[in-house]
């Protein structure tokens, strides 16, 4: 298990989305240990997206992603992201990411980019909540249970992460209730960041995956950490609606509509401080129980 990182997380953070270019439409990224030997899923998302940004004209923005998890990576091996600029319009630009890993795909993904356009324009009400200020981070949260994480990944889980997280309503992982399958989240950076809008989506994209699938759960009593539970994402799609900042605070908003066949889907809003509705998320994952029902 690697140690907590004694540098600027955030900046590494970054630096592990920029990628590097090996060729004409080809990139190669590295991967984060976050301690459980797989890749996080939110990583390949961002990646693929900062890889697909990089063949597009810098005057148009991605709108919307479609994305499918193949298999699970290897944090111990890079990824190459091949991506083909399948058409370049008057308006649109489409890219096709395929991330490949030891010869075989890993995951891939549709995103669209567009021109700023004016046209008419209406959202859904930012929910009413309690602001991020005075609520716990995730962080302290995890400390306070730090005893029943396992060993082999306490340590990488009690470091300091680049995007803090405020739950507006907690739950204790390994002490889980049944609920209505509905969780807010306040999200933001711990630190500024660059001014680039497509640097604060593909680090949204990579946020967006984390405990969307799980929200899944609430209503059966589970968390991902039971030992009977195997949770996975195996697709996830987003749709970029309005310009934000990831260094100021946004709130995630997700539910759950159905659960079956092993599979929970889960949809996502977030909106910043000001209640504007910024993105929009859908996620189906593996909820696979391994004991009775």
């Amino acid at each position: 298990m690697k140690p907590c990182s004694e540098g600027n997380v955030l900046e590494e953070l970054l630096e592990l989305l920029k990628l590097e270019q090996i060729d004409e439409n080809i990139f190669r990224g590295q991967s984060q240990d976050l301690g459980f030997g797989n890749v996080y899923g939110g990583q390949v998302l961002g990646q693929a997206l900062s890889a697909a940004y990089r063949t597009v004209p810098p005057e148009r923005r991605a709108h919307s992603l479609h994305a499918y998890f193949l298999r699970s990576g290897d944090v111990e091996e890079p990824i190459v992201y091949n991506v083909d600029p399948i058409r370049d319009g008057k308006s649109f630009t489409t890219r096709r990411v395929v991330a490949v890993q030891k010869g075989r795909a890993i995951f891939n993904m549709a995103a669209s980019f567009q021109i700023d356009e004016p046209g008419f324009d209406h959202q859904d009400p930012a929910p009413s909540v309690p602001g991020p200020e005075g609520l716990a981070s995730e962080h302290e949260l995890v400390k306070l249970i730090a005893d029943q994480i396992p060993a082999p990944i306490r340590e990488r889980l009690l470091c300091r992460p680049p995007i803090e997280i405020r739950p507006v309503n907690p739950m204790n992982i390994f002490a889980p209730e049944k609920r209505k399958p509905l969780r807010y989240n306040w999200v933001k950076t711990i630190d500024k960041m660059p001014d680039d809008p497509s640097i604060h989506q593909y680090l949204l994209a990579y946020a967006s995956d984390y405990g969307l699938v799980t929200t899944t759960l609430y209503p059966h009593g589970q968390s991902a950490w039971q030992p009977a539970m195997q949770v996975a994402s195996l697709d996830h799609a987003m749709w970029f609606h309005r310009k934000f900042r990831m260094d100021d605070w946004l709130l995630y908003e997700m539910q759950s509509p159905n659960a079956c066949n092993a599979r929970g889907l889960a949809y996502g809003k977030v909106f910043d401080r000001q209640g504007a509705l910024v993105a929009t998320v859908a996620q189906e994952g593996l909820i696979r129980y391994r004991g009775k029902l």
